[in-house]
């Protein structure tokens, strides 16, 4: 599990007004199912109820969503995810393998994530790598909100061509990623992903997943750093995406986001 993954510093307290417990539920939403997160249902589904940053209709799907989850077969479950996640690159939870693919330069940005988590008094374990994204929102949930507004603006452009994709596979999992988007007003990134999206390849068939493994095992033989950069397209192109795109000061949705509009 996640939350397993990061271990608080013995002499670090959170401060409990700090972070938001929904994107802990957001994390385990998104992480391997297991007999854990069904016998938490409950406790899910509360969470999102008094959460008041979300759109009410996207709160419902969550808990309905949830509901499914604590009714389904667990090996059924599982399995599904394994087909989702562990299949291919397209909708890796590995947030950097999405901008950085295999490079040199995705292992400098671990290293500098790993400094993060030290910094807010975190150890992480070795089952997980840094940028896993149900870990990453663990440690989000421990944060303020401008920390979190500013990271989830950092991954905006991941979290979006995740949810235009798994949307495409229609898997419930697509809730996670737009109920990050709309914690910082971005729902509308999606659409801007959805054209693109809807014309890619799959990558987890047998015959794409064969291609990957002879393009790996020509590329023991790189014999430069440029090499080992051109490993992943799909990296290429979003990393390419991310140098033109300037950042952007982000902020949380206050709690009132799901609060009707008066018009006048």
């Amino acid at each position: 599990m996640a939350d397993a993954a990061l271990q608080l510093s013995a002499d670090i307290a959170v401060q409990p007004e700090l972070g938001m417990r929904s994107l802990r539920v957001l994390a385990r939403l998104l992480d391997y199912p297991t007999e854990a997160l069904q016998g938490a249902v409950d406790e899910l589904i509360e969470a999102l109820y008094v959460e008041r940053r979300l759109p009410a209709a996207l709160k419902a799907d969550l808990m309905s969503w949830c509901q499914r989850l604590s009714e389904a077969d667990l090996l059924e479950l599982q399995s599904e995810y394994v087909a989702l996640f562990d299949k291919g690159r397209a909708h890796s939870l590995l947030l950097f393998e999405h901008v950085h693919g295999e490079s040199r330069d995705r292992g400098q940005a671990m290293v500098d994530l790993i400094d993060e988590y030290k910094a807010a008094g975190f150890e992480l374990d070795a089952r997980e790598l840094p940028d896993y994204l149900p870990l990453f929102l663990e440690y989000l949930s421990t944060r303020s909100d401008e920390e979190i507004g500013r990271w989830l603006g950092e991954i905006r452009h991941i979290l979006a061509l995740l949810t235009a994709r798994l949307e495409e596979r229609g898997a419930d999992q697509a809730l996670v990623t737009r109920a990050l988007l709309a914690l910082i007003d971005a729902e509308d990134d999606v659409e801007a992903q959805r054209e693109a999206v809807v014309g890619e390849k799959r990558d987890d068939t047998p015959e794409a997943l064969d291609a990957v493994w002879e393009e790996e095992a020509v590329r023991f033989s790189a014999k430069s750093d440029e090499d080992c950069a051109l490993q992943s397209a799909e990296g290429r192109r979003l990393a390419e995406r991310k140098r033109q795109t300037p950042s952007q000061t982000v902020r949380i949705m206050s709690p009132e986001a799901d609060a009707p509009r008066v018009n006048g």
